[in-house]
């Protein structure tokens, strides 16, 4: 979980601070040290004077060291007071280097273990970012086989929409034609059943020709049989009548040998006419 922002500022300044402290502390450590000694060479300066002083004040005493003699100069003890405080600092000193030195080495293996740590870190990142390039080699194959692909199927859109164009212009012709056929069709269909209500009207004018004629040859035999039952002698002319009727009707029609009706002039009549009920009429 990530820092606040606040938080992470503050340790940010605590960082610059440590480094910027942190920049002088060899030379203060010197001047530490400097100091230290330049207050122990005083203190032995001043015991020496102090010594000096002392024999001054005493010429009787001697300053050299006799051998078997239980006394001591004030010089020398004070030179000896001097050398056992420098003995002290220096084992401080040493014993702080010392401590530095294992502070060092500490922080030596510690820096060895994080510089292992790193490393293995950084061969991972390696790893990773090999991975991660190979991952993005392949996608940019793959991008391109797909820029590829689409160019290829933009080409077979463009091609089908052309297709498709001249198709729709074939649909369009073709329904252009369709519509000029089914008016065609409705215009023969019309000329059809014009042509068949107008032999129906011809049918039915012979119907009723050839039924007027019935009539009046029914009309004729009836004529013909009442002449006969009223005048017996004229059975021979009637006989001779009835042939002549049968041969010419009222309307001066007459029949002919194969039984064809025939008209005055000769023309057959309508009613012999054999009926054509094809579409065409």
């Amino acid at each position: 979980m990530a820092e606040p922002s606040w938080q992470e500022t503050l340790r940010l300044r605590l960082v610059e601070r440590d480094a910027k402290d942190g920049a002088y502390a060899g030379i203060i450590e010197q001047y530490r040290r400097l100091a230290q000694q330049t207050k122990l060479l005083k203190e032995r300066n001043a015991s020496l004077l102090r010594a000096v002083n002392s024999v001054k004040a005493n010429p009787s005493s001697s300053t050299v060291f006799v051998p078997g003699t239980n006394e001591e100069s004030p010089v020398r003890a004070a030179y000896m007071a001097s050398l056992e405080s420098q003995i002290s600092s220096l084992r401080d000193e040493l014993a702080t280097v010392y401590k530095t030195q294992g502070q060092n080495a500490q922080r030596l293996l510690s820096m060895n273990e994080t510089l292992r740590e790193k490393e293995e870190l950084s061969r991972i990142d390696s790893e990773n970012l090999r991975k991660t390039r190979d991952e993005v080699s392949a996608l940019r194959r793959k991008v391109d086989q797909h820029s590829e692909l689409m160019a290829e199927k933009d080409r077979t859109i463009q091609i089908l929409h052309d297709e498709i164009s001249t198709l729709q212009l074939e649909l369009g012709q073709i329904e252009e034609r369709n519509q000029t056929l089914n008016k065609d069709n409705a215009k023969l269909l019309q000329r059809w059943l014009d042509a068949k209500q107008v032999e129906a009207n011809k049918m039915n004018e012979a119907n009723q020709f050839y039924e007027d004629l019935r009539s009046q040859h029914q009309a004729v035999i009836n004529w013909r049989d009442n002449a006969s039952s009223q005048d017996p002698n004229a059975a021979p002319n009637g006989a001779e009548t009835s042939s002549q009727v049968s041969m010419q009707s009222g309307n001066g029609e007459a029949e002919g040998s194969n039984g064809t009706m025939l008209t005055k002039d000769g023309i057959p009549s309508p009613a012999s006419k054999d009926l054509d009920l094809t579409p065409n009429g």
